[in-house]
């Protein structure tokens, strides 16, 4: 029993004692396909920063998020986001990003290197614990505007009744060694156009809130009806509260950017350079805010919203455009659709309390300050969702 981790979740065997074993070069090769596309997602975001606001309304954004979006708070355009990646031939496809609430983050840099030692496994996250932990302190630092860190009012927070949000975010902060506190989040108070503040009536100046994604923020209101995610927003906009991923990491977040890489691409568009088109052609895939594409040429595709996590809302349809397959979790199903040419999983072994089992592998490769960092795998069914498998990898020696 590893403490303060999830070993379960919904009541069913989550983290699975099993070990997938890679050679060093797949590592090699997930980490040159991770730094390639998170260059391609880093570069599109600086462009997408500057376009008009009837192209951030074509890509799904609300009206009250703009002036949000168009901020650049610290050198980096996300500075913990993942990359889900499928193996394809003798490279990789990148499905999505997830740039501004990414999960997976204790599993892959801490629990897969315990359980390497346990089989006797190298351990491919080796030291990335370590390299997450600095660049948390360089990005607290920049955010610190000439002020030391002992000034400064950092709060890590997360919903204190979901085990995995509160250890995620427990974890992080004492990765960051800042002085910092953890305060769950409905003991935040805010006040329109003040700051933000914690239950002593402190005023936050640094807030990391790695499980409340921006889109549900905006929904968010009092008991009175005050639009206080909105007020949130606000306090950002104004420079009276510093996020962490910024807000660059929620214009990344968005999958219609895919649309939009994918779109230049077909272009052939002088701004990505020669050997960028060949990475977009290599690691992405065609992604379009319509389905035409894929109707015309008879190819399946997935439909999934701009804004959604763990499979919830995502269809796959066959070349004819008649529905494959369907989460059954339909949650976004209110916000705009892009539609991404299929490809399947490759199907894979391994071991559970149920016995020998065969799912669906997808792989997690983490983008820390743009840079490739951990990795890992989750198994399941067709759409990896919530009630996927962690599987841990290992680097087989020699």
């Amino acid at each position: 029993m590893i403490e303060d981790f999830w070993a379960d979740l919904y009541n069913e065997e989550y983290a699975l004692y099993d070990l997938f074993l890679i050679e060093k070069e797949e590592l090699e090769q997930v980490r040159t396909a991770t730094n390639r596309i998170g260059a391609i997602f880093f570069k599109t975001n600086k462009l997408l920063r500057e376009v008009s606001e009837e192209t951030l309304a074509e890509m799904g954004f609300p009206r009250e998020t703009y002036a949000f979006l168009r901020l650049k708070t610290i050198a980096a355009e996300s500075v913990i986001s993942r990359l889900d990646l499928i193996p394809n031939g003798s490279g990789y496809k990148c499905i999505e990003i997830n740039a501004d609430t990414p999960t997976f983050i204790k599993e892959l840099f801490c629990i897969n290197g315990l359980v390497c030692e346990q089989f006797g496994a190298l351990n491919p996250n080796k030291n990335q614990d370590r390299l997450l932990g600095r660049e948390m302190v360089k990005i607290i630092s920049e955010l610190s505007r000439g002020r030391s860190k002992g000034e400064l009012s950092i709060v890590f927070t997360a919903h204190e009744d979901n085990l995995e949000d509160r250890e995620t975010v427990r974890y992080l902060q004492k990765l960051s060694e800042v002085p910092s506190r953890f305060i769950p989040l409905h003991k935040l108070q805010i006040e329109k156009g003040v700051g933000l503040f914690d239950e002593a009536g402190k005023r936050i100046d640094v807030l990391y809130r790695q499980t409340f994604p921006i889109e549900n923020l905006m929904a968010d209101e009092d008991e009175a009806g005050n639009k206080i995610g909105l007020w949130l927003l606000e306090l950002v906009e104004a420079g009276k509260l510093q996020l962490i991923n910024p807000p660059s990491a929620f214009l990344m977040q968005n999958k219609a950017v895919q649309a939009v890489i994918w779109g230049l691409h077909q272009q052939n568009h002088p701004f990505f350079t020669i050997e960028e088109h060949q990475w977009i052609k290599e690691y992405f895939l065609p992604t379009f805010l319509e389905p035409d594409y894929f109707l015309e040429k008879g190819i399946r595709y997935v439909k999934k919203p701009i804004f959604g996590r763990e499979g919830d809302t995502v269809e796959i349809y066959h070349s004819d455009g008649t529905l494959a397959h369907r989460e059954k979790e339909q949650s976004y199903a209110d916000y705009l659709p892009v539609y991404q040419q299929y490809i399947e999983h490759p199907s894979i072994t391994f071991q559970s309390e149920k016995g020998k089992q065969t799912g669906k592998l997808l792989v997690g490769s983490f983008l820390i300050n743009g840079k490739a960092s951990a990795i890992g795998y989750r198994v399941g069914e067709t759409i990896t969702n919530n009630l996927s498998y962690y599987l841990p990898v290992g680097v087989k020696k020699g």
